[in-house]
Protein backbone atom coordinates (compact mmCIF):
# COMPACT_ATOMS: atom_id res chain seq x y z
CA UNK A 1 0.00 0.00 0.00
CA UNK A 2 1.33 3.50 -0.69
CA UNK A 3 2.40 5.12 2.20
CA UNK A 4 0.26 8.31 3.41
CA UNK A 5 1.20 11.61 5.38
CA UNK A 6 -0.95 12.83 7.96
CA UNK A 7 -2.96 15.00 5.73
CA UNK A 8 -3.66 12.52 3.63
CA UNK A 9 -1.39 12.98 0.74
CA UNK A 10 0.42 10.28 -1.11
CA UNK A 11 4.17 9.39 -1.07
CA UNK A 12 4.77 7.59 -4.09
CA UNK A 13 7.68 4.99 -3.63
CA UNK A 14 8.24 5.77 0.20
CA UNK A 15 8.20 3.11 2.99
CA UNK A 16 7.44 3.72 6.58
CA UNK A 17 11.61 3.79 7.06
CA UNK A 18 12.16 6.62 4.50
CA UNK A 19 8.80 8.41 5.81
CA UNK A 20 10.31 9.03 8.74
CA UNK A 21 13.26 10.92 8.06
CA UNK A 22 11.36 12.79 5.27
CA UNK A 23 8.97 13.78 7.95
CA UNK A 24 11.89 14.71 10.11
CA UNK A 25 13.37 16.90 7.01
CA UNK A 26 9.76 18.65 6.77
CA UNK A 27 9.66 19.30 10.17
CA UNK A 28 13.02 21.08 10.63
CA UNK A 29 12.17 23.20 7.45
CA UNK A 30 9.59 24.52 9.15
CA UNK A 31 11.39 25.84 11.99
CA UNK A 32 14.47 26.39 10.06
CA UNK A 33 16.65 23.95 12.24
CA UNK A 34 18.77 21.20 11.92
CA UNK A 35 19.92 19.42 9.26
CA UNK A 36 17.01 19.37 6.56
CA UNK A 37 19.30 18.21 3.96
CA UNK A 38 20.81 15.15 6.32
CA UNK A 39 17.44 14.25 7.06
CA UNK A 40 16.23 14.04 3.45
CA UNK A 41 19.14 12.67 2.10
CA UNK A 42 18.39 8.73 4.81
CA UNK A 43 14.80 9.15 3.29
CA UNK A 44 16.35 8.69 -0.21
CA UNK A 45 18.84 6.19 1.08
CA UNK A 46 15.98 4.46 2.55
CA UNK A 47 14.20 4.61 -0.47
CA UNK A 48 15.48 5.57 -3.69
CA UNK A 49 12.32 5.53 -5.73
CA UNK A 50 10.85 8.25 -2.86
CA UNK A 51 9.38 10.73 -5.40
CA UNK A 52 8.88 13.80 -2.90
CA UNK A 53 12.08 13.23 -1.14
CA UNK A 54 13.95 14.08 -4.25
CA UNK A 55 12.10 17.18 -4.87
CA UNK A 56 12.01 18.50 -1.34
CA UNK A 57 15.34 17.70 -1.56
CA UNK A 58 15.97 19.54 -4.76
CA UNK A 59 13.83 22.61 -3.36
CA UNK A 60 16.28 23.09 -0.19
CA UNK A 61 19.16 23.32 -2.82
CA UNK A 62 17.29 25.53 -5.13
CA UNK A 63 16.26 27.97 -2.68
CA UNK A 64 20.05 28.38 -1.44
CA UNK A 65 20.92 31.09 -4.05
CA UNK A 66 24.24 29.86 -4.71
CA UNK A 67 25.00 28.92 -8.50
CA UNK A 68 26.70 25.81 -7.05
CA UNK A 69 23.16 24.42 -5.40
CA UNK A 70 21.71 24.70 -8.49
CA UNK A 71 23.65 22.54 -9.85
CA UNK A 72 22.10 19.85 -6.79
CA UNK A 73 18.81 20.70 -7.73
CA UNK A 74 18.70 19.87 -11.37
CA UNK A 75 20.40 16.62 -10.36
CA UNK A 76 17.27 16.08 -8.04
CA UNK A 77 15.01 16.79 -10.70
CA UNK A 78 16.56 14.54 -13.12
CA UNK A 79 16.75 11.50 -10.73
CA UNK A 80 12.86 12.80 -10.02
CA UNK A 81 11.84 12.47 -13.49
CA UNK A 82 11.12 9.22 -13.83
CA UNK A 83 10.29 8.22 -10.66
CA UNK A 84 6.24 6.48 -10.17
CA UNK A 85 4.31 10.12 -8.64
CA UNK A 86 0.72 11.08 -8.46
CA UNK A 87 -0.38 14.25 -10.14
CA UNK A 88 -0.05 16.05 -7.66
CA UNK A 89 3.65 14.78 -7.41
CA UNK A 90 4.61 15.18 -11.09
CA UNK A 91 3.25 18.77 -10.88
CA UNK A 92 5.75 19.22 -7.77
CA UNK A 93 8.49 17.51 -10.22
CA UNK A 94 7.88 20.36 -12.58
CA UNK A 95 7.98 23.25 -10.30
CA UNK A 96 11.71 22.25 -9.56
CA UNK A 97 12.59 21.88 -12.85
CA UNK A 98 11.56 25.63 -13.39
CA UNK A 99 13.31 26.52 -10.16
CA UNK A 100 16.44 24.19 -11.09
CA UNK A 101 16.23 26.55 -14.26
CA UNK A 102 15.85 29.87 -13.04
CA UNK A 103 12.26 30.35 -13.73
CA UNK A 104 10.98 31.49 -10.39
CA UNK A 105 7.48 32.69 -11.27
CA UNK A 106 7.05 29.68 -13.38
CA UNK A 107 7.40 27.73 -10.21
CA UNK A 108 5.74 29.60 -7.83
CA UNK A 109 2.91 29.55 -10.12
CA UNK A 110 2.62 25.72 -10.21
CA UNK A 111 3.06 25.54 -6.26
CA UNK A 112 -0.03 27.67 -6.47
CA UNK A 113 -2.19 25.79 -8.08
CA UNK A 114 -0.55 22.54 -6.05
CA UNK A 115 -1.86 25.20 -3.01
CA UNK A 116 -5.43 25.38 -3.97
CA UNK A 117 -6.18 21.67 -4.54
CA UNK A 118 -3.87 20.47 -2.13
CA UNK A 119 -3.87 23.20 0.55
CA UNK A 120 -2.67 20.64 3.04
CA UNK A 121 0.24 20.63 1.21
CA UNK A 122 2.83 22.28 3.54
CA UNK A 123 5.71 21.84 1.67
CA UNK A 124 4.13 23.68 -1.67
CA UNK A 125 2.87 26.39 0.87
CA UNK A 126 6.20 26.79 2.66
CA UNK A 127 8.46 26.01 -0.90
CA UNK A 128 6.41 28.83 -2.77
CA UNK A 129 6.24 31.21 0.05
CA UNK A 130 10.11 31.19 -0.43
CA UNK A 131 9.68 31.70 -3.75
CA UNK A 132 7.29 34.89 -3.25
CA UNK A 133 10.07 35.66 -0.83
CA UNK A 134 13.14 35.60 -3.13
CA UNK A 135 10.95 37.45 -6.30
CA UNK A 136 9.60 40.12 -3.41
CA UNK A 137 5.74 39.45 -4.25
CA UNK A 138 4.94 40.83 -1.06
CA UNK A 139 0.51 40.17 -2.53
CA UNK A 140 1.71 36.28 -2.57
CA UNK A 141 3.35 36.06 0.54
CA UNK A 142 0.25 36.84 1.99
CA UNK A 143 -2.11 35.75 -0.27
CA UNK A 144 -0.89 32.21 -1.29
CA UNK A 145 -0.93 31.21 2.57
CA UNK A 146 -4.41 33.06 3.46
CA UNK A 147 -5.82 30.77 0.33
CA UNK A 148 -5.16 27.34 2.65
CA UNK A 149 -5.15 28.86 5.89
CA UNK A 150 -8.97 27.71 6.27
CA UNK A 151 -8.15 24.54 5.89
CA UNK A 152 -5.54 23.90 8.78
CA UNK A 153 -6.69 23.62 12.33
CA UNK A 154 -4.91 24.36 15.59
CA UNK A 155 -3.15 21.24 16.81
CA UNK A 156 -2.26 20.04 13.20
CA UNK A 157 1.64 18.86 12.80
CA UNK A 158 3.37 22.70 11.14
CA UNK A 159 0.57 24.77 12.08
CA UNK A 160 2.92 26.92 14.05
CA UNK A 161 4.69 27.40 10.29
CA UNK A 162 1.54 27.93 8.28
CA UNK A 163 1.17 31.16 10.98
CA UNK A 164 4.31 32.32 10.54
CA UNK A 165 4.07 32.45 7.05
CA UNK A 166 0.88 34.24 7.03
CA UNK A 167 2.18 36.74 9.52
CA UNK A 168 5.06 37.42 7.76
CA UNK A 169 3.00 37.73 4.30
CA UNK A 170 1.05 40.14 6.63
CA UNK A 171 3.61 42.28 7.43
CA UNK A 172 5.20 42.59 3.80
CA UNK A 173 1.25 44.26 2.87
CA UNK A 174 1.17 46.27 6.10
CA UNK A 175 -1.16 44.83 7.54
CA UNK A 176 0.91 44.90 10.98
CA UNK A 177 -1.72 43.96 14.11
CA UNK A 178 -2.54 41.33 12.30
CA UNK A 179 0.88 40.23 11.41
CA UNK A 180 2.37 40.19 14.94
CA UNK A 181 -0.76 38.13 16.84
CA UNK A 182 -0.39 35.59 14.23
CA UNK A 183 3.44 35.82 14.56
CA UNK A 184 3.53 36.01 18.62
CA UNK A 185 0.56 32.77 18.46
CA UNK A 186 3.02 30.66 16.13
CA UNK A 187 6.04 31.19 18.49
CA UNK A 188 4.10 30.47 21.17
CA UNK A 189 3.04 27.23 19.42
CA UNK A 190 6.15 26.33 18.27
CA UNK A 191 8.94 28.53 19.84
CA UNK A 192 11.63 27.59 17.86
CA UNK A 193 9.96 28.83 14.59
CA UNK A 194 12.63 31.07 13.32
CA UNK A 195 10.20 32.73 10.53
CA UNK A 196 7.79 33.26 12.64
CA UNK A 197 10.30 34.83 15.29
CA UNK A 198 11.19 37.28 12.15
CA UNK A 199 7.79 38.26 11.60
CA UNK A 200 7.02 39.76 14.48
CA UNK A 201 10.85 41.25 14.40
CA UNK A 202 9.82 42.52 10.84
CA UNK A 203 6.50 44.22 12.23
CA UNK A 204 8.42 45.97 14.93
CA UNK A 205 10.94 46.97 12.55
CA UNK A 206 8.40 48.39 10.18
CA UNK A 207 7.16 50.07 13.27
CA UNK A 208 10.21 51.62 14.61
CA UNK A 209 9.29 49.84 17.55
CA UNK A 210 12.81 49.72 18.15
CA UNK A 211 13.06 49.05 22.40
CA UNK A 212 10.21 46.58 21.82
CA UNK A 213 12.16 44.93 19.03
CA UNK A 214 15.08 44.49 21.31
CA UNK A 215 12.96 43.15 23.90
CA UNK A 216 11.46 40.59 21.47
CA UNK A 217 14.48 38.98 20.49
CA UNK A 218 16.01 38.98 23.75
CA UNK A 219 13.66 37.53 25.81
CA UNK A 220 14.12 33.78 24.23
CA UNK A 221 17.26 33.96 22.32
CA UNK A 222 18.49 30.31 22.92
CA UNK A 223 14.74 29.08 21.21
CA UNK A 224 15.71 30.97 17.76
CA UNK A 225 18.89 30.38 17.52
CA UNK A 226 19.57 26.52 18.96
CA UNK A 227 21.02 24.68 15.93
CA UNK A 228 19.59 27.45 13.37
CA UNK A 229 20.20 28.01 9.76
CA UNK A 230 17.83 31.24 9.72
CA UNK A 231 20.17 32.59 13.51
CA UNK A 232 22.15 34.75 11.31
CA UNK A 233 19.55 36.42 9.59
CA UNK A 234 17.65 37.19 12.87
CA UNK A 235 20.77 38.20 14.67
CA UNK A 236 20.54 40.96 12.12
CA UNK A 237 17.14 41.97 12.75
CA UNK A 238 18.35 42.42 16.35
CA UNK A 239 21.23 44.63 15.06
CA UNK A 240 18.50 46.43 12.89
CA UNK A 241 17.00 48.02 16.01
CA UNK A 242 20.43 49.15 17.46
CA UNK A 243 21.30 50.89 14.24
CA UNK A 244 18.37 52.66 13.96
CA UNK A 245 18.93 53.73 17.86
CA UNK A 246 22.60 55.11 16.40
CA UNK A 247 24.02 52.49 18.59
CA UNK A 248 26.82 51.33 16.35
CA UNK A 249 28.95 50.15 18.97
CA UNK A 250 26.40 47.63 19.87
CA UNK A 251 26.25 46.39 16.22
CA UNK A 252 29.53 46.09 15.70
CA UNK A 253 29.53 43.71 18.88
CA UNK A 254 26.91 41.93 17.06
CA UNK A 255 28.64 41.77 13.84
CA UNK A 256 32.08 40.67 15.67
CA UNK A 257 29.80 37.75 17.29
CA UNK A 258 26.97 36.02 15.86
CA UNK A 259 26.38 37.85 12.40
CA UNK A 260 29.78 36.92 11.00
CA UNK A 261 32.03 36.20 14.13
CA UNK A 262 32.36 32.16 11.82
CA UNK A 263 33.13 34.12 8.65
CA UNK A 264 30.53 32.08 6.87
CA UNK A 265 31.17 31.26 3.47
CA UNK A 266 27.21 30.69 2.51
CA UNK A 267 25.48 33.56 0.30
CA UNK A 268 22.01 34.30 2.89
CA UNK A 269 24.48 34.78 5.55
CA UNK A 270 26.64 36.93 3.84
CA UNK A 271 24.02 39.47 2.30
CA UNK A 272 23.18 39.91 6.12
CA UNK A 273 26.85 40.68 6.75
CA UNK A 274 27.13 43.64 4.04
CA UNK A 275 23.73 44.71 4.72
CA UNK A 276 24.62 45.61 8.26
CA UNK A 277 27.91 46.96 7.16
CA UNK A 278 27.35 49.32 4.60
CA UNK A 279 24.88 50.56 6.93
CA UNK A 280 27.44 51.69 9.05
CA UNK A 281 29.47 53.01 6.08
CA UNK A 282 26.68 54.84 5.14
CA UNK A 283 27.16 56.34 8.33
CA UNK A 284 30.75 56.99 8.44
CA UNK A 285 31.37 54.12 10.85
CA UNK A 286 35.03 52.66 11.26
CA UNK A 287 34.64 49.19 9.66
CA UNK A 288 38.12 48.54 10.23
CA UNK A 289 39.09 45.18 8.36
CA UNK A 290 36.02 43.43 8.66
CA UNK A 291 34.96 44.61 5.01
CA UNK A 292 37.87 42.42 3.74
CA UNK A 293 37.57 39.46 5.78
CA UNK A 294 33.88 39.65 4.29
CA UNK A 295 34.89 40.81 0.61
CA UNK A 296 37.31 37.60 0.64
CA UNK A 297 34.11 35.21 0.85
CA UNK A 298 32.65 36.93 -1.29
CA UNK A 299 35.18 36.95 -3.90
CA UNK A 300 35.14 33.53 -5.56
CA UNK A 301 31.08 34.11 -6.28
CA UNK A 302 32.01 37.53 -8.23
CA UNK A 303 31.48 36.09 -11.28
CA UNK A 304 28.23 33.77 -10.15
CA UNK A 305 26.11 36.07 -11.74
CA UNK A 306 22.48 33.97 -10.83
CA UNK A 307 20.77 36.02 -8.29
CA UNK A 308 20.79 39.76 -8.75
CA UNK A 309 20.30 40.45 -4.97
CA UNK A 310 22.93 38.76 -4.10
CA UNK A 311 25.31 40.73 -6.55
CA UNK A 312 23.70 43.74 -4.97
CA UNK A 313 25.41 42.87 -1.47
CA UNK A 314 28.29 41.47 -2.72
CA UNK A 315 29.71 44.89 -3.97
CA UNK A 316 28.87 46.73 -1.17
CA UNK A 317 31.37 44.43 0.41
CA UNK A 318 34.01 44.77 -2.97
CA UNK A 319 33.65 48.83 -2.35
CA UNK A 320 33.98 48.76 1.67
CA UNK A 321 36.91 47.05 0.89
CA UNK A 322 37.93 48.53 -2.18
CA UNK A 323 38.91 45.75 -4.38
CA UNK A 324 38.03 46.83 -7.78
CA UNK A 325 38.98 43.15 -9.56
CA UNK A 326 35.96 41.18 -8.07
CA UNK A 327 33.39 44.40 -8.71
CA UNK A 328 34.51 44.11 -12.47
CA UNK A 329 34.78 40.72 -12.90
CA UNK A 330 30.83 41.16 -10.84
CA UNK A 331 29.82 43.80 -13.47
CA UNK A 332 30.70 41.60 -16.22
CA UNK A 333 28.87 38.87 -15.00
CA UNK A 334 26.09 41.02 -14.49
CA UNK A 335 25.94 41.82 -18.33
CA UNK A 336 25.99 38.07 -19.44
CA UNK A 337 23.31 37.54 -17.17
CA UNK A 338 21.50 39.81 -18.74
CA UNK A 339 21.64 38.25 -21.80
CA UNK A 340 19.98 35.02 -19.84
CA UNK A 341 16.56 33.73 -20.66
CA UNK A 342 15.69 33.43 -17.19
CA UNK A 343 14.36 35.40 -14.73
CA UNK A 344 17.55 36.49 -12.78
CA UNK A 345 17.86 38.20 -16.28
CA UNK A 346 14.88 40.16 -15.45
CA UNK A 347 15.97 40.64 -11.66
CA UNK A 348 19.41 41.61 -12.92
CA UNK A 349 18.35 44.32 -15.81
CA UNK A 350 15.48 46.04 -13.66
CA UNK A 351 17.12 46.70 -10.36
CA UNK A 352 20.34 44.24 -9.62
CA UNK A 353 22.48 46.20 -12.43
CA UNK A 354 21.58 49.38 -11.89
CA UNK A 355 21.82 49.12 -7.82
CA UNK A 356 25.17 47.33 -8.22
CA UNK A 357 26.33 50.40 -10.49
CA UNK A 358 25.13 53.02 -7.86
CA UNK A 359 27.01 51.45 -5.27
CA UNK A 360 30.16 51.20 -6.85
CA UNK A 361 29.75 54.64 -7.69
CA UNK A 362 29.19 55.73 -3.92
CA UNK A 363 32.32 54.16 -3.12
CA UNK A 364 33.94 56.15 -5.77
CA UNK A 365 32.49 59.63 -3.85
CA UNK A 366 30.72 60.24 -7.35
CA UNK A 367 27.53 61.07 -5.52
CA UNK A 368 25.19 62.42 -8.08
CA UNK A 369 25.74 59.31 -10.05
CA UNK A 370 24.43 57.22 -7.50
CA UNK A 371 21.24 59.25 -7.30
CA UNK A 372 20.74 58.94 -11.02
CA UNK A 373 21.07 54.96 -10.93
CA UNK A 374 19.02 54.71 -7.88
CA UNK A 375 16.11 57.21 -8.49
CA UNK A 376 14.34 55.18 -11.67
CA UNK A 377 14.49 51.92 -9.50
CA UNK A 378 13.13 52.98 -5.94
CA UNK A 379 9.42 51.91 -6.70
CA UNK A 380 10.23 48.71 -8.89
CA UNK A 381 13.06 47.20 -6.29
CA UNK A 382 10.78 44.44 -5.00
CA UNK A 383 11.32 42.76 -8.45
CA UNK A 384 14.64 41.32 -7.44
CA UNK A 385 13.87 40.07 -3.91
CA UNK A 386 14.11 40.22 0.08
CA UNK A 387 11.77 42.17 2.06
CA UNK A 388 10.83 45.72 2.59
CA UNK A 389 13.20 45.78 5.74
CA UNK A 390 16.21 44.74 3.50
CA UNK A 391 15.41 46.72 0.72
CA UNK A 392 15.42 50.02 3.04
CA UNK A 393 19.11 49.93 2.18
CA UNK A 394 18.72 51.19 -0.89
CA UNK A 395 16.46 54.20 0.08
CA UNK A 396 19.37 55.06 2.94
CA UNK A 397 21.95 54.74 0.02
CA UNK A 398 20.02 57.36 -2.05
CA UNK A 399 19.40 59.82 0.82
CA UNK A 400 22.78 59.32 1.75
CA UNK A 401 24.42 59.91 -1.48
CA UNK A 402 21.96 63.24 -1.85
CA UNK A 403 23.59 64.90 1.17
CA UNK A 404 26.85 63.89 0.42
CA UNK A 405 25.88 65.48 -3.47
CA UNK A 406 24.75 68.77 -1.75
CA UNK A 407 21.43 68.71 -3.32
CA UNK A 408 19.24 69.97 -0.58
CA UNK A 409 16.13 69.84 -1.89
CA UNK A 410 15.81 66.25 -2.67
CA UNK A 411 17.79 65.28 0.48
CA UNK A 412 15.03 67.18 2.15
CA UNK A 413 11.97 65.72 -0.15
CA UNK A 414 13.51 61.91 0.53
CA UNK A 415 13.71 62.54 4.35
CA UNK A 416 10.13 63.57 4.65
CA UNK A 417 9.22 60.91 3.08
CA UNK A 418 11.34 58.15 5.74
CA UNK A 419 9.46 60.31 7.98
CA UNK A 420 6.54 59.92 6.74
CA UNK A 421 6.52 56.17 6.69
CA UNK A 422 8.91 56.00 9.79
CA UNK A 423 7.74 58.58 12.23
CA UNK A 424 9.13 56.62 15.46
CA UNK A 425 12.46 56.67 14.05
CA UNK A 426 15.90 58.01 15.35
CA UNK A 427 17.21 57.88 12.46
CA UNK A 428 14.67 58.96 10.35
CA UNK A 429 14.69 62.35 12.40
CA UNK A 430 18.77 62.89 11.87
CA UNK A 431 18.37 62.46 8.40
CA UNK A 432 15.82 64.87 8.33
CA UNK A 433 17.97 67.20 10.57
CA UNK A 434 20.90 66.67 8.59
CA UNK A 435 18.96 67.83 5.32
CA UNK A 436 17.64 70.94 6.40
CA UNK A 437 20.71 71.63 7.68
CA UNK A 438 22.32 71.16 3.98
CA UNK A 439 18.79 73.33 2.70
CA UNK A 440 19.87 76.28 5.46
CA UNK A 441 24.00 76.41 3.94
Amino acid sequence: MAIRDEFGLTLSGATEAGFTPYSQAVRELQCFIGDPVASVDRAIAEDPGFVMAHVFKGYLFGLATEREATAVAKACHEAALPLAATTREQAHVTALGHLANGRWHHAGGILTDIGIDFPLDAVALQTGHQIDFFTGNARMLRDRIAGALPSWQSGMPGYHAILGMQAFGLEEMGDYARAEKLGRAAVDLEPRDGWAQHAVAHVMEMQSRQSDGIAWMRANPEAWTKESFLKVHNWWHLALFHYDLGEADEVLSLYDGPIYGERSALALNMVDASAILWRLYLGGADASDRWAALAANWAPKAGAGNYAFNDAHAMMAFVGAGLDAPAQILLEAQREAMRGSDDNAVFTRDVGHPLTLAIKAFGAGNYAETVRLIRPIRAIAHRFGGSHAQRDVIDLTLIEAALRAGDGGLARALAAERSMARPDSPLSALLSRRAADLSEN
